[in-house]
C-alpha cells in the first residue's frame, strides 16, 4: 500500500491517509503487547487513542477516494472521547466493562460512517462489495461487544479475562483489521486500472478520445447500429491557419485553442456521441443514430458556439473546417469513412475554408493532403 501510495500519490485519493492509519495500527498491536511492562494508566489511554486513529484516519482515506470530505469533526471527537473514557473509567472510577463498551461504540461509529460511504458511492461491482462487508462486519461485531459490555454479560474484569466471547471478538477484530486494507486495495487497483486505461484511450491536452479510444467506440457503436440498422456519420474538423496561431501567440496559446475548441465540440455533442483529437488541429467526431442532415445541423452548431463569446482569457478567434461523411451501407468500414471525410474537409479548404461540405459516394484519390498541409 505504501509503494502504491509513492507510485500513484494522485490517481487514487485516499492512499496516504489507509497507510498512515495501518501503521497506526500496527502501533497500537505493539503498544498492546507490552501490557504487564507498563503501568496500565500510561499504556491503555495511549494505546487505545492510537488505535482510533488508525481506523479514524482508514475512514478519512475512504471518504477521499469516493470523492468526499473527510470528516475530521468525527476523527477528533472519537479518539478524544476515547482518551476521556479511559481516563475516567481506568483512573478515576475503574470499570472495565464500560471501558470495553464505550471503545467499542466510538470504534463502531468510524467503520459505520466507512461502510455507509462504501454503500453510498461505491460502484456495483464485486470489489465494492467485498469491501463493504469487511467494513460491516468489525462494525456488528463492535456493536455486540458494546451492548454485551453494558449488560455486563460475557465481559470479564481485565483484557485478559474477558469473558467467553472476548476470544472470539479479538479474532474477528484483528482478522477484520488485516483484511480492511486488503478490501480497499481491491477497489484502489479497480479504480488505478480504469484510470490507466482511461489514459491509454485519451489525448492527455485535451482530454478527449485519441485514434485507439476512437477506434474502440467505432467498433462498439458499428456493431450496434448494424444491429438496429440505424446509420452512422463521421465529420473530420480542422482549425483554419492554426500554425498562424501558434507563430503568433506561441505554442502555449496554441494548446489552449485546442482545449477550448475540444470542450465546444464536446457541448454540442449528445452522450451517444463521441469526439477525438487524431493529432495537431485535427478532430474527429463519431455521430451515432445520423443521417446527412443532422450531421449538416451539427457542424453548423459547431461552428456557430465557437463563434459565441466566452468568459475568461480572451484566446485568439479561429474558425473551422467540416467535412462529413455518412455511412454508405453498414458494412462499410471506419477506414473509409475517414477518408472520404477527409476529402470533404479538403474541399472546405480549398473553398475558402470556415464551411461544411459533405463527402458523395464515390472515394476519388486521396491527393489533396499534401497541397491542404501547405496552408493548414
Amino acid at each position: 500500500m505504501f509503494s502504491a501510495q509513492r507510485s500513484f500519490p494522485r490517481a487514487v485519493r485516499g492512499l496516504r491517509e489507509w497507510v498512515i492509519g495501518l501503521f497506526c495500527l500496527i502501533l497500537a498491536s505493539a503498544l498492546f503487547a507490552l501490557n504487564g511492562l507498563l503501568p496500565d494508566l500510561i499504556l491503555l489511554p495511549i494505546a487505545n487513542s492510537v488505535f482510533l486513529w488508525g481506523a479514524g484516519m482508514q475512514m478519512a482515506g475512504t471518504q477521499k477516494f469516493y470523492g468526499e470530505v473527510p470528516g475530521w469533526r468525527l476523527f477528533h471527537a472519537t479518539w478524544l472521547l476515547g482518551l476521556v473514557v479511559m481516563l475516567i473509567w481506568l483512573a478515576w472510577r475503574p470499570d472495565f466493562a464500560m471501558r470495553v463498551a464505550m471503545f467499542s461504540f466510538l470504534m463502531m461509529a468510524l467503520l459505520l460512517n466507512q461502510t455507509v460511504v462504501i454503500v453510498r458511492h461505491g460502484e456495483r461491482h464485486l470489489t465494492t462489495r467485498l469491501f463493504a462487508i469487511l467494513s460491516l462486519l468489525p462494525t456488528l461485531a463492535l456493536l455486540h461487544r458494546g451492548v454485551m459490555a453494558l449488560q455486563a454479560d460475557g465481559v470479564g474484569l481485565s483484557l485478559g479475562h474477558g469473558g467467553p466471547n472476548q476470544g472470539t471478538y479479538l479474532a474477528i477484530l484483528s482478522f477484520m483489521t488485516l483484511l480492511l486494507p486488503v478490501g480497499f486495495m481491491t477497489v484502489a487497483t479497480r479504480h488505478l486500472y480504469m484510470v490507466l486505461e482511461q489514459r491509454s484511450n485519451r489525448d492527455p491536452l485535451t482530454s478527449v478520445l485519441n485514434r485507439r479510444g476512437f477506434d474502440e467506440v467505432h467498433a462498439k457503436e458499428n456493431a450496434r447500429a448494424r444491429r438496429s440498422g440505424t446509420p452512422i456519420a463521421v465529420m473530420s474538423i480542422d482549425l483554419d491557419f492554426f500554425k498562424a496561431i501558434n507563430d503568433l501567440h506561441g505554442h502555449a496559446v496554441g494548446d489552449q485553442v485546442l482545449i477550448e475548441v475540444a470542450g465546444v465540440i464536446s457541448g454540442v455533442l449528445r452522450g451517444s456521441d463521441a469526439v477525438a483529437r487524431f493529432g495537431g488541429e485535427e478532430f474527429v467526431v463519431l455521430l451515432s443514430d445520423t443521417r446527412q442532415a443532422r450531421a449538416e445541423l451539427v457542424a453548423q452548431r459547431i461552428q456557430h458556439a465557437l463563434r459565441e463569446p466566452r468568459p475568461g482569457p480572451g484566446l485568439p478567434t479561429c474558425t473551422l473546417s467540416i467535412g462529413i461523411a455518412c455511412q454508405r451501407a453498414q458494412g462499410e468500414q471506419l477506414d473509409s469513412l475517414l477518408l472520404r471525410s477527409d476529402q470533404a474537409l479538403y474541399r472546405a479548404k480549398q473553398l475558402g475554408r470556415d464551411r461544411v461540405e459533405v463527402a458523395g459516394d464515390a472515394v476519388a484519390p486521396y491527393t489533396l493532403a499534401p497541397a491542404i498541409s501547405l496552408y493548414g
